[in-house]
């Protein structure tokens, strides 16, 4: 990539002309190009915008926002680039709170609700376009003609439905701001810094958990947003599924591309680092590294979600044989897990408890690892009392399911897991069995498989819809599928 130019900060960006890079080989500007290059440019202004498909439900958000807090100024941060290394940034993901609030999704943005007697007036801080007259659009690192056009505010207020104004000029006012303050903390050191005096962390964490527990139920918007995320999942698989033959040549890691390359076209990335287990990997609940060997004869474990242009992601997990056929032993393992995914599913209704899926889905593997003889004569009852069928099951069932795939994290206890289901909750039910290669508790044939199954299931008025359903469960099922596709 070139490497000519030097940052700037956005304060200095009207004041005096960008400084160059160290160490770039053109000396210097001469005046003559400096003013040629503030000349000679179309229009580009867009007119007549039509706001964002989601502006009405990003305004409702925003109203139930208001009424949680009011007389109180909110503020709401987009956050900042963040370094990789030296002068290279990671692509920029606009945190969740002000992506659910505004459906904007560009860097170094904020989100003001100003208190009025009404309740608030919304203003949104943005970087306008890039400065011609310094220089800014052609010399700074993050001008125009090096990372792309930005909307100007005027296209921004008509896209979003929100006043916009300079992000620039943000810094100040909060500074001589007034009367109470809440910060969404964590995404930007300068808000903060601006905030410092003003705000508490208890008050800002008040806010953080309000914010997650509001996205507990989705509205329609983001319903079909997570249908999208896991019609598009649902075809990365078929994809892994048509190179696994690549796969055995190569390593995980093709696996691992060739569903990143499914999540890059159809939507904005991965929603979560692709877990592409092969054999005794299948064992690890969080895999990652996918650097490991695929072999015929043993299960893929693929836990892999595409995230949505939206930042909608899916979360799907499918264990599939190889060479596309289970063995005996797999298939009566890859059947208790399967089971114990249904038991799950159906108590996932209207108000039930949160817990009842998982608690459903754990008494099936209870049973069938004390039918095994994995836990001597201990009873069903007492080895879910001591909580000992863990070994092998590992984690939780599942977990909400949205604009993060691990969603409302920070919202209180008694508002997620021991709360009440209800229409439009989206959650995971994912159990799994997995028999670590050095567990000299199990037989030897045991050791080293991993299964876990899992769907993105959306709570409905009277039952629950599979938003994941396009990919196959049952065993034969899977074998089936796998042949079809192999052709």
């Amino acid at each position: 990539m070139s490497e000519e130019l030097a940052p700037e900060t956005p304060e200095t960006a009207e004041a005096e002309p960008i400084k160059q890079r160290k160490n770039g080989l053109y000396p210097g500007i001469s005046d003559e190009l400096a003013e040629n290059m503030k000349s000679g440019w179309a229009d580009t202004e867009l007119h007549g915008l039509e706001p964002i498909a989601q502006a009405s439900y990003t305004a409702a958000r925003r109203a139930a926002l208001s009424a949680r807090f009011p007389g109180e100024r909110l503020v709401v941060p987009a956050g900042n680039l963040k370094t990789r290394s030296n002068d290279t940034e990671y692509a920029f993901r606009a945190s969740t709170e002000y992506a659910y609030l505004t459906g904007d999704l560009t860097q170094d943005s904020v989100l003001v609700l100003e208190p009025t007697e009404g309740g608030h007036d919304a203003t949104l801080y943005l970087l306008p376009r890039s400065n011609r007259e310094n220089g800014e659009f052609w010399l700074d690192g993050q001008g125009e003609l090096w990372v792309g056009r930005r909307n100007s505010l005027t296209e921004a207020e008509q896209l979003l439905g929100i006043p916009a104004k300079d992000v620039r000029e943000l810094p100040a006012a909060l500074t001589e701001a007034t009367g109470p303050v809440r910060n969404v903390r964590g995404h930007d050191a300068g808000i903060e810094a601006a905030l410092a005096d003003k705000v508490t962390a208890e008050r800002d964490e008040e806010l953080r958990v309000f914010l997650s527990e509001a996205r507990l139920v989705k509205d329609a918007f983001e319903i079909a947003e997570l249908q999208k995320a896991c019609d598009a999942t649902a075809r990365g698989f078929e994809d892994v599924v048509k190179v696994l033959d690549k796969a055995e040549a190569t390593s995980e890691r093709y696996i691992e591309g060739t569903f990143f390359l499914r999540a890059r076209v159809d939507g904005n990335d991965i929603g979560y680092g692709s877990i592409c287990a092969a054999g005794p990997h299948a064992t690890t609940l969080h895999w990652v590294r996918n650097d490991g060997a695929v072999r015929a004869g043993e299960l893929l474990l693929l836990d892999a979600g595409v995230e949505t242009t939206e930042l909608y992601t899916a979360d799907v997990t499918r264990t599939l044989p190889i060479n596309g056929t289970f063995s005996p032993l797999q298939r009566k393992i890859y059947d208790a897990v399967y089971e114990a995914q249904e038991a799950g599913i159906a108590a996932v209704k209207p108000g039930a408890a949160f817990r009842d899926f998982h608690d459903a889905a754990q008494r099936v593997l209870t049973q069938k690892l004390v039918e095994w003889g994995l836990l001597g004569d201990l009873s069903v009852e007492k080895v879910l009392e001591l909580g000992l069928q863990r070994r092998w099951t590992l984690h939780g069932t599942g977990h909400m399911l949205g604009m993060d795939v691990h969603d409302c994290a920070v919202a209180r206890t008694e508002s997620y897991v021991d709360g009440t289901l209800e229409p439009g909750v989206c959650l995971t039910v994912e159990p799994g069995l997995y028999f670590q290669a050095d567990d000299l508790t199990v037989p030897e044939e045991y050791r080293g498989i991993g299964v876990r199954i899992e769907d993105d299931i959306l709570v409905t008025e009277d039952g629950n819809r599979n938003l994941s359903a396009a990919l196959p469960r049952r065993a034969e099922e899977v074998e089936a599928w796998m042949a079809r596709l192999k052709g």
